[in-house]
């Protein structure tokens, strides 16, 4: 009876109960660790150019460098058009910008069990914590170069090419934000089933290579008019959100909303079944890792 008493008495700050639904995403605790959110961004971001010479500067390197080598490849030899997009240095930045945030986003996303299985084993918070830190911390990359690809501009704009800013800018962030949720969605699912079959590490490796030739990164959609590969290549969910990407900021291109919404259903669609597999693989992750 004392025993009851005292029970009763209890008052606990936090109980920590296993996950009955597949689809629990639980947005209260895992706001509530936020703080340990910021940490993680602040990890990844140091952790990446530790004991580096340039640091961040590489943020800005490795996009002009492959800019240069795109407006070579394709654009001196291969003679592919930039849709009207005028230097051909905008349009191969401007589409490299935002594949970047999307590879980084996937295959750092990719590997969340395997990379911190030491973390998950020691201590408790919730698991969809890490993925989250890593796409807010590659939106630090995207920043970066999304500035440098402004400061081209501004310069090409003095040199006599009018680049102006429209109206279709505002939509921006929406385009990041489907990105993002198409990253995480596909990179939760993938690092789901890394746990237990380590095959899909090596296969990301490669297919992110691919995967952005069936992209118009290096190429505008416009470019395939009339051959039978445009259908596969619009079928992409990425390809609206390149496309209107460019659109936005230069308007020429392609913006098509139907498109757009073809893109967010699919980023709904595999955030939903990324979450359903992550917290079903998180429950015995620990005996397969």
């Amino acid at each position: 009876m004392e025993y009851l008493k005292q029970k009763q008495k209890e008052s606990w700050d936090m109980v920590i109960e296993p996950k009955t639904r597949l689809l629990d995403l639980n947005l209260k605790e895992i706001w509530r660790y936020r703080d340990l959110i910021m940490l993680f961004v602040r990890r990844d971001f140091v952790a990446q150019f530790k004991q580096t010479i340039l640091g961040p500067l590489w943020y800005i390197i490795q996009p002009i460098l492959t800019t240069l080598m795109y407006a070579l490849i394709f654009g001196r030899i291969a003679r592919i058009p930039t849709d009207g997009i005028q230097p051909p240095l905008l349009f191969y930045l401007s589409g490299i910008t935002m594949w970047n945030y999307f590879a980084t986003c996937l295959t750092s996303t990719a590997n969340t069990f395997v990379t911190n299985a030491n973390i998950f084993g020691k201590v408790y918070f919730p698991r969809l914590v890490l993925p989250l830190s890593v796409v807010i911390s590659n939106l630090v990359r995207f920043g970066i170069q999304f500035l440098l690809l402004i400061a081209i501009m501004i310069y090409f704009h003095f040199q006599g090419h009018t680049i102006g800013v429209n109206v279709y800018w505002i939509i921006i962030p929406i385009l990041l934000l489907m990105m993002a949720g198409i990253g995480l969605g596909l990179g939760i699912i993938i690092s789901s089933l890394t746990t237990r079959y380590r095959d899909f590490a090596v296969f990301l490796t490669f297919a992110i290579q691919l995967a952005m030739y069936a992209t118009p990164v290096v190429y505008p959609l416009s470019f395939l008019q009339n051959t039978k590969y445009k259908t596969l290549i619009a079928a992409n969910p990425l390809t609206p959100l390149i496309e209107s990407f460019r659109y936005a900021l230069f308007g020429k291109g392609s913006f098509d909303l139907g498109s757009l919404l073809y893109s967010a259903v699919f980023m709904i669609v595999v955030l939903t079944l990324g979450v359903i597999l992550f917290n079903k693989v998180e429950k015995n992750f620990m005996d397969t890792v």
